[in-house]
């Protein structure tokens, strides 16, 4: 796995995930806001396989 996400979009990516975890620990009934985990690893690793899928890249490294 090569890295496709940029800091921007990780940074995003994580406080949207951290965001909907809290929000899943202190609101029983958003029991689908466990979904941010996905953003959260995603953001992790820096690796997006749906920009893999679509051929979007957001970091400025070059590919090689």
């Amino acid at each position: 796995m090569t890295v496709n996400m940029g800091m921007i979009d990780r940074l995003l990516r994580a406080i949207v995930g951290a965001g909907l975890i809290y929000w899943a620990l202190t609101n029983p009934d958003a029991w689908w806001a466990w979904i941010g985990v996905v953003p959260l690893l995603t953001a992790a690793i820096g690796f997006c396989p749906a920009y893999t899928l679509f051929g979007i890249r957001t970091c400025p490294a070059k590919q090689s």
